[in-house]
């Protein structure tokens, strides 16, 4: 699949974690895009459509958009990633450029109309109007840029927080080591990041469990889970579906790099 990046302005590095074009087409109809704890920015450069189905429902929304943290898993139409535009946010790092909390996009697709008004509404023709993808691209930093909040500076205290929960310490440890009260401590998460602490410490663990799977030969669940700080095998198969949808064994990624996609076929499962 042809892929494309540009290297991220150093302004932007605290928040996000790449910038990046891709197309190529598909054989299967939908997919299934696993939480990650972070927001992303999507457009879609072949059709003015983006979509989603959950388990409450479908959602659509025009070609441009702000995708809000997902708390489970999202099926999309790969058509719609023919080709594509994105802005992988850093868990917490959507905060600067968007205008409302993380947790008003929690689980939605937000126009971007109504983040950036008339200048998020015309974004989409701007770039379809520049000739190459890193000429997109230039313009999507850019336009991050011209609307973000100043100063433009990274909160230590979240930054601090999403790292020590994505290496596993308990949130209770992260409340202590941070000085604050646990209602504080979630009131951040919801401004910042759009999931509390022990939801996103649960989607980070899921992350370092699809990062350990190994793509050429079985994997031995019962050892992952206690590596990863599960209770036990049953733990993790629990948590597994209540993230995902799938049980483990029917988990097959994408690619080798690209773990937060499973292919389907046409309807939405929780099997």
């Amino acid at each position: 699949m042809p892929h494309v990046a540009i290297p991220v302005h150093p302004a932007l590095r605290p928040f996000v974690a790449s910038i990046g074009y891709y197309e190529g087409t598909f054989g299967h109809t939908r997919e299934r895009v696993l939480p990650t704890g972070s927001q992303q920015l999507m457009v879609n450069l072949t059709d003015d459509v983006m979509g989603t189905w959950r388990p409450d429902g479908p959602r659509q929304i025009g070609g441009a958009g702000l995708v809000g943290t997902a708390t489970g898993p999202v099926d999309v139409d790969p058509g719609h990633q023919r080709q594509t535009l994105f802005v992988a946010f850093r868990p917490g790092g959507g905060r600067p450029f968007v205008p409302f909390p993380a947790a008003e996009s929690t689980d939605e697709l937000v126009e971007l109309q109504q983040v950036w008004g008339r200048a998020g509404g015309v974004l989409r023709e701007r770039l379809l109007a520049q000739p190459t993808p890193e000429a997109k691209l230039e313009v999507l930093a850019a336009h991050l840029l011209a609307h973000a909040q100043r100063p433009l500076q990274p909160d230590p205290s979240v930054g601090y927080a999403c790292a020590a929960l994505d290496r596993g310490m308990a949130v209770h440890e992260v409340v202590d080591r941070l000085g604050v009260t646990p209602k504080r401590l979630i009131r951040t998460f919801h401004e910042h990041v759009g999931v509390g602490p022990k939801q996103f410490a649960r989607i980070r663990r899921l992350q370092r469990v699809l990062r350990a799977v190994p793509h050429d030969r079985p994997v031995d669940w019962a050892a992952l889970a206690v590596r990863q700080g599960y209770a036990d095998q049953s733990h993790l198969i629990h948590e597994f579906r209540d993230l995902t949808g799938i049980t483990p064994g029917r988990y097959r990624a994408r690619s080798p790099g690209e773990r937060n996609h499973v292919v389907l076929g046409r309807e939405l499962t929780r099997g």
